[in-house]
């Protein structure tokens, strides 16, 4: 346990992430002492943000087992977002960062005397494929550690579902849907997976615990096309990828990455179902809708 004032020390791995950073920005306002997890190589004005918030930064890399236990020293508590899918650098992959990567820190957290390990994963999909396969691994190893684990199994998150990254190009008001666009989602914002990744911190209930994460209502994608147009006066132009394209980009793809992002899109087609109640009797704070999300965004308006 650290002897730092604030009280026990928390390392973010993924620090540098969108998530990660906004869990490090809860954290220091919280008054906690946070440690971020950097690699040598990392985004230096993403490191300066995090040190200018007050977190202290620890170099390490999670396909490096020896700095990842250098980093782990005096570590009460690991909230861990890292996944190779939106950020790599050389050598990063699902298999060497989602897989063996956070099978090692788990492992260098049970070595380590971490008391409480706070792991976002995703809701589960009935498909299979390596992503999912290296997540549902990682929580295994959890559940029989002895750590106190608290496991996140957030949906589709809006920042990313509902940007121009996966062809929601609002800006320019055209938007690529998967399937036919009908069926409920429960768009989650990471802000809130973030919000409620602080709060499992130190939290009884939280304790070897699985929670479902999605945002306050379940809406179809042609639904939350309405909801821009509504708010930017445009009509927008809308391509459809049918699911026998998504099938057959997952059955032609060579690498896991590939493959993971097909087996999405295809999960999103066929909408998901997520069970809140636990979740929200934990975490009852005001959850982002997509109304208000639109209000947040840069959106293009006519003239």
């Amino acid at each position: 346990m650290s002897k730092n004032s604030k009280g026990p020390s928390v390392l973010v791995v993924g620090s540098t992430g969108f998530l990660g950073m906004e869990i490090c920005r809860l954290l220091v306002n919280a008054g906690k002492d946070v440690k971020a997890l950097v690699r040598s190589t990392s985004d230096s004005t993403k490191v300066k943000t995090l040190q200018e918030m007050g977190v202290e930064t620890r170099e390490g890399d999670l396909k490096d087992v020896a700095s990842i236990k250098k980093a782990l020293k005096g570590i009460d508590s690991v909230i861990s977002t890292a996944s190779a899918t939106l950020s790599r650098q050389e050598g990063d992959s699902i298999e060497t960062v989602d897989g063996k990567g956070q099978l090692d820190l788990v492992q260098a957290a049970i070595d380590g005397g971490v008391n409480q390990f706070i792991f976002v994963s995703f809701r589960p999909i009935h498909d299979s494929f390596l992503l999912q396969t290296a997540k549902q691994n990682v929580e295994k190893k959890l559940k029989e550690s002895n750590l106190n684990y608290t496991i996140l199994q957030p949906g589709f998150f809006m920042e990313i579902w509902l940007s121009p990254a996966v062809g929601f190009d609002f800006p320019n008001s055209k938007v690529t849907i998967y399937g036919e666009g009908m069926n409920k989602i429960w768009w989650v914002s990471l802000m809130d997976v973030a919000a409620i990744a602080v709060a499992s911190l130190d939290s009884e209930l939280a304790k070897n615990s699985v929670f479902q994460v999605g945002g306050p209502a379940a809406v179809s994608p042609l639904e939350v096309v309405k909801i821009f147009e509504n708010h930017t006066g445009n009509e927008f132009t809308i391509a459809y990828v049918p699911t026998a394209a998504l099938q057959a980009q997952k059955s032609a793809a060579s690498e896991s990455m590939s493959e993971a992002f097909a087996t999405l899109m295809l999960s999103y087609a066929e909408g998901d179902q997520i069970d809140m109640t636990e979740t929200r009797k934990l975490y009852p704070f005001k959850l982002t809708s997509v109304s208000d999300y639109v209000q947040k965004v840069p959106v293009a308006h006519e003239m």
